[in-house]
């Protein structure tokens, strides 16, 4: 059978790192005989060539290729493509993983719109990726529809005939950026680029050890020479003009402004930071025109003026002042609302830990000016900055994210929101503030675990997250678990920093069952009803479980809203003719169709005895449970007190 796709894979010395990505290659749902994995050894020291020989001897879907060191993952990734067999290949970093359909949906997706380049969704941990090229699937991407710039890293799905047809391959040797000259002539001279996002296909990982190439210190002599390079590129097969003005403002804006601002720029040591710059400023002066920095936002419109001005000590300066800039994002109300969760919530940006202020009276109707004149001192640049702020305000937007706490995988949900102008200050300033509501729909999130909640907040130059919350104890809602589809969903508030998160999935305690009060609970005619904190947005089927000593009964129920008080009533016919003469607890399992069926307690017992079934408290642990729990008390504390002296001893 032909192989659809061959995974190229450069490797140098990752250690346990790359099993990772061996086990992603191994769960791929594209069938075995359709793909095949190509290890390129370039030239490891460690034990990984070995590891990799074993690996291929057990999988005829492997192959693996040993070299000299070449310096850099270019020829690696060359002699990978040569090797490769598939109609398509997939370019993948040793310490990096694949989510396990990415094969077959980045195949199967580039197939269906004849794509020569098919970009998967990306989740980064400890690392940034492009966030905006996500927010949809791009079936026909260019770089003038869609901000396909945005991601110049080499991890794409290729066809291999195409990189044949134009005769493209990676540069060699030891350098820095080689992906960025591979990437954008390859989006300039695709005849299709397809951008799938509603699947996570990549996940880049920064190691524990901080070892990844990308985040080793860079020679700024070395690295942008390499720019140029790319900017080569863009000019070769783009004419003058707006079009490449904007594919020039993503290398000025992301690899020099970016590295000139705020705490990024003031944490390098002095001198590192003279000698990024004099190289920032000699590629801008040399190799864009007014029109690139003109499409910047305005803090980055005054870092780029600044950097032109060779202004080193008002580009520090600056640096300073928007260190101490950040975004708030304060919630204001959650609820459940037909098995959704509504969430409103106000966000701004403070400065210095105030909410910032704007002068009232720029016209946020007037056209966004670019900045003709340097300021003079940094003072002019941020009243020139706050005034664009408000001038532009029309523009700001706020967006919530939901982040899954492992895998850092995060989804864009439906927000709507207002822009209020606040009066504050005793001149006459406001505050610029973003009303909004989000819908979270927790059946499109693709698995249980806990997910955070993130805001997006857009305005000026800035696009900044930061978590939802704090909200204060005394103010924070209290919302329900929820149950959509089979899965209880229970939004909750972090300790101690009052963030909000949702926990897929969520049992035992965590579902707040035990705040049912007895008054709660009837039974009558044969029939068990119980009013629990969950929200259901239509009637759902359960299982109830009775236990008594040495008996254990479970029957079916059902869960509906509450017609008339918050929460969702559970009934259920009571198996009374089994039920014999003693106590029985109860529990509730609110997924029974899941996989793994969890069954959760209620605070409260039924007593059968006589012909009748009353409600009543549910029993403490017996006797032997108590002991058993208090040795396990008595003999962690002599643990503890033991280790104390070894350490004290030690010191």
């Amino acid at each position: 059978m032909p192989v659809k796709v061959s995974v190229i894979i450069p490797v140098y010395n990752p250690g346990i790192y790359i099993e990772d990505c061996i086990s992603s290659l191994q769960r791929q749902s594209l069938p075995p005989e359709e793909f095949e994995v190509i290890f390129v050894d370039d030239g490891s020291t460690d034990e990984t060539p070995a590891r990799l020989d074993a690996l291929a001897a057990e999988d005829p879907r492997i192959k693996v290729i040993h070299q000299e060191n070449s310096g850099w993952s270019g020829k690696p990734r060359n002699v990978g493509i040569e090797a490769s067999r598939g109609e398509f290949v997939m370019f993948v970093d040793n310490d990096d993983y694949l989510g396990d359909e990415a094969l077959e949906r980045m195949y199967d997706y580039g197939v269906a719109n004849g794509a020569d380049v098919v970009v998967g969704k990306m989740a980064g941990k400890g690392r940034g990726v492009p966030v905006e090229l996500f927010r949809r699937n791009h079936p026909r991407a260019t770089v003038e529809n869609a901000p396909l710039i945005d991601s110049l890293t080499p991890h794409k799905m290729v066809r291999r005939a195409f990189l044949d047809r134009i005769g493209l391959r990676f540069p060699e040797g030891r350098r820095r950026l080689e992906d960025h000259v591979f990437v954008a002539e390859a989006y300039l001279r695709a005849e299709n680029v397809s951008v799938l996002s509603d699947y996570v296909c990549y996940y880049h990982l920064r190691r524990d050890d901080g070892s990844n190439a990308g985040f080793e210190r860079f020679d700024p002599v070395g690295y942008f020479r390499n720019l140029r390079e790319a900017l080569d590129v863009v000019e070769q097969y783009t004419e003058p003009g707006p079009v490449r003005d904007r594919l020039f403002r993503r290398w000025l804006r992301v690899e020099m402004v970016e590295r000139l601002r705020g705490r990024r720029f003031l944490n390098l040591p002095d001198d590192y930071r003279r000698e990024l710059f004099g190289e920032i400023h000699e590629v801008v002066v040399e190799r864009f025109g007014p029109g690139v920095a003109a499409g910047l936002q305005p803090t980055q419109q005054v870092v780029a003026a600044l950097t032109a001005a060779d202004r080193y000590d008002d580009v520090v300066a600056f640096a300073e002042w928007e260190a101490g800039v950040a975004p708030t994002a304060t919630p204001e109300g959650i609820e459940w609302r037909d098995g959704s969760l509504t969430v409103g919530f106000t966000a701004e940006y403070l400065s210095g830990g105030e909410p910032m202020l704007f002068p009232a009276d720029a016209d946020a109707d007037a056209e966004a000016a670019p900045l003709t004149d340097v300021p003079k001192d940094v003072p002019e640049a941020v009243r020139w900055v706050a005034s664009e702020t408000a001038a532009r305000f029309g523009q700001a937007t706020a967006d919530l994210l939901l982040r899954e706490r492992s895998s850092a995988a995060q989804y864009f949900q439906p927000v709507e929101f207002t822009r209020e102008t606040v009066p504050a200050g005793a001149g006459g300033e406001v505050r610029l503030v973003l009303r909004a509501t989000a819908t979270v729909d927790p059946a499109d999130l693709p698995r249980d675990g806990a997910w955070d909640a993130l805001v997006r907040v857009k305005a000026g130059g800035w696009t900044k997250e930061c978590r939802l919350g704090p909200a204060p104890r005394e103010n924070r809602p209290t919302p329900d678990v929820g149950l959509v589809g089979d899965r209880p969903v229970l939004p909750y508030w972090t300790e101690p920093h009052g963030n909000l998160s949702l926990e897929l999935g969520a049992r035992g305690k965590r579902l707040g069952l035990g705040r049912v009060q007895l008054g709660d609970v009837a039974v009558s005619e044969g029939r068990f009803r119980v009013l629990l904190p969950v929200h259901a947005a239509g009637e759902t089927g359960v299982r109830l479980r009775f236990v008594s000593s040495g008996r254990i009964l479970e029957v079916p129920g059902t869960l509906s809203p509450g017609a008339d008080r918050p929460g969702s009533v559970l009934a259920a016919a009571l198996p009374a003719e089994d039920l014999s003469d003693d106590v029985w607890r109860v529990a509730v399992c609110l997924n029974p169709g899941a996989d793994r069926a969890r069954f959760t307690g209620l605070p409260f017992a039924l007593r059968a005895g006589g012909g009748s079934v009353l409600v009543t408290p549910a029993p403490g642990p017996g006797v032997a449970l108590r002991l058993a729990r208090r040795a396990r008390r008595v003999l962690g504390a002599a643990r503890r007190k033991v280790s104390s002296r070894i350490k004290a001893g030690g010191r």
